[in-house]
């Protein structure tokens, strides 16, 4: 068995093969192409926390993965999210490769983001303001950066100091300009494209701070409350990973979509699409430029497998890795 660290991840992901294999997931995923079970999870409710198993089947990458990946929203000194990914073979079931799970799971969700920014945000979209200074903050500047010409980018937090630290830390890695927000309003009213990647059990999103035109994504997952308020969902065309996880009970699916639902705000169906139907061009994302745009994320196998699979491809070809025997 092949053993992938974190650093050997990173090193091998490209995210750009990333984002068009994600792409091609969504797409496999809609059209009924993928063998993918809800997430199951085990509670751990004194710490607001849950223990999940993601499966799922590729066939057209032959991806055969599971992911197993903890969520402890309180932690402080150490990732909320650690995870760990199992490759098989899809032939013969044998396990393949052991892989850190946290930076694939980082790189897929803003690889998803990435996506969903380029079939639904305006063509024009000149600011990128990203909600959150966490794993999934970095990820998404450096996704979501790469499919428009930002002409400002942004972060805005909580923590005003850790937004700045953040901003000054992209800029180094990046050498694009960045700023940060004293609030997260300021920031959210001033963006183009706004991610949220947060997990606040309050809205860092509200309908009244959005402009016309404005597309976000929302990543964050929080059982106890939501990143998004009820009346951005009702006022937004609403684009998800799937449908039957969006909208399945926690811990499966959106806590988001599912207290908009309760407060009467929206339905199921006014979920306009899938984004593999976006991919595929079953169905049109933005009719308009004032239209405001949703990306809820809730995460799928799938893009787990995806990702695993190209990165233990290019691990093979770059002879990285530890192999071991069980």
């Amino acid at each position: 068995m092949l053993v992938l660290s974190r650093s050997d991840v990173e090193r091998l992901l490209d995210l750009d093969r990333l984002r068009e294999a994600v792409a091609k997931a969504m797409a496999d995923l809609s059209a009924g192409r993928v063998s993918m079970p809800s997430r199951i999870a085990a509670l751990v409710p004194e710490r607001d926390a849950l223990l999940a198993a993601m499966p799922a089947y590729l066939p057209s990458s032959g991806a055969l993965a599971t992911k197993l990946v903890s969520l402890f929203p309180k932690n402080t000194d150490r990732p909320t999210h650690q995870a760990v990914i199992v490759v098989f073979d899809s032939g013969n079931g044998s396990p393949l490769a052991l892989l850190d799970g946290e930076a694939i799971t980082a790189a897929r969700t803003a690889a998803g983001s990435a996506l969903a920014t380029d079939l639904l945000a305006r063509k024009d979209s000149k600011t990128l303001v990203v909600i959150g200074t966490g794993v999934q903050a970095r990820a998404h500047l450096r996704a979501v950066s790469r499919v428009r010409r930002f002409e400002e980018i942004a972060i805005a937090a909580r923590e005003p100091d850790k937004a700045e630290a953040l901003a000054d830390e992209f800029e180094r890695e990046s050498g694009h300009r960045a700023h940060w927000h004293d609030t997260i309003e300021l920031g959210v009213s001033a963006g183009d494209v706004v991610c949220a990647c947060t997990h606040s059990a309050e809205p860092v999103i509200r309908r009244e701070w959005l402009e016309p035109g404005t597309h976000v994504n929302s990543v964050g997952y929080n059982t106890a409350g939501r990143e998004v308020d009820g009346a951005t969902f009702r006022d937004a065309l609403v684009v998800v990973e799937s449908r039957t996880a969006a909208l399945t009970p926690p811990p499966a699916g959106s806590n988001d979509i599912a207290m908009a639902i309760a407060e009467g705000l929206m339905t199921r169906e006014h979920v306009h699409a899938e984004l593999g139907e976006l991919v595929s061009g079953a169905r049109a994302g933005r009719t308009n430029p004032a239209q405001i745009t949703l990306y809820k994320s809730v995460g799928v196998a799938v893009q787990d497998a995806a990702a695993a699979a190209i990165v233990l491809d290019a691990a093979r070809r770059a002879g990285v890795g530890r192999t071991i025997d069980l």
